[in-house]
């Protein structure tokens, strides 16, 4: 079997394994329903106060709301992904015959979690999304154009959120327990992602280096896209710094990957 073939095989099994978890995707759906009313409403209250925050209307605040809700487990902005397996095969040792595979260990790792990706965008994007339109006007677009774009960009947000977190597995060569700096990640993954606010809102400088930061790709930037937020030439330069906090942050764990594998051989002689 090629490499493509192989790696197709495991995004297909990362699929097929969330697709098991009926209870848990139904259960994920209604948690992100109820936390998209909860927002919502706050929002729309917001936005009496502050007309234009952000520069959306409140329609486009309250689309950006179930935006959110969709991507959230799209992206994992809380975690819960490939990297919690991964952080107990270090601890337990486990890792070392994963390091002896012939395979990439980090290619393995993202095309598993590609397919955790495309189910939970089946599985837990739409519906929320379908639901909060049923209950608010929400400034969606009708053109299949923006909708692709759209996908371009989260596309490029899962690349990102898989580096952020490859990084995050792999500190556990050092820590053996990753749990703080888990929770650590998730906290600015909350807070830079836009999930509770929009970039766009954060004033003066604390809004300018929140909207440079990797974190913006996840939620942020998808996101405008759908919004109309971003066209011609801007969607453009908006793919191509996505695009290149991917690479920088994929290769960046390249790195500590082999320092990790190094570690790996040191202690295991």
């Amino acid at each position: 079997m090629g490499a493509g073939r192989l790696y197709a095989a495991v995004a297909a099994s990362g699929f097929r394994r969330y697709a098991t978890y009926r209870v848990a995707t139904a259960a994920g759906v209604f948690t992100n329903t109820v936390f998209g009313l909860i927002l919502a409403y706050t929002y729309i209250a917001l936005w009496d106060e502050r007309p234009g925050l952000g520069g959306y209307d409140q329609a486009q605040a309250v689309t950006y709301v179930w935006i959110g809700q969709g991507l959230l487990s799209v992206v994992a902005v809380m975690g819960g992904g490939f990297e919690d397996e991964m952080i107990e095969r270090i601890r337990t040792g486990d890792i070392a015959i994963d390091l002896y595979r012939p395979v990439d260990l980090q290619a393995w790792w993202l095309a598993a979690d590609a397919g955790r990706a495309a189910f939970q965008l089946v599985g837990r994007g739409v519906l929320p999304m379908a639901l909060g339109g049923l209950v608010f006007r929400l400034a969606l677009p009708t053109d299949v154009g923006t909708w692709l774009a759209f996908l371009v960009a989260v596309l490029l947000g899962v690349l990102v959120s898989f580096a952020l977190r490859y990084l995050v597995a792999l500190s556990a060569f050092w820590f053996m327990d990753g749990a703080g700096v888990q929770q650590l990640a998730v906290l600015a993954a909350i807070f830079f992602s836009g999930l509770t606010l929009p970039l766009n809102a954060f004033p003066g400088a604390l809004g300018e280096l929140a909207r440079a930061l990797p974190w913006s790709a996840l939620m942020q930037t998808p996101a405008d896209v759908l919004l109309g937020e971003r066209t011609g030439s801007g969607l453009l330069r908006t793919y191509a710094v996505q695009a290149a906090w991917a690479v920088a942050l994929l290769a960046v764990g390249r790195l500590v990957q082999s320092a990790a594998t190094r570690r790996v051989v040191v202690q295991g002689g």
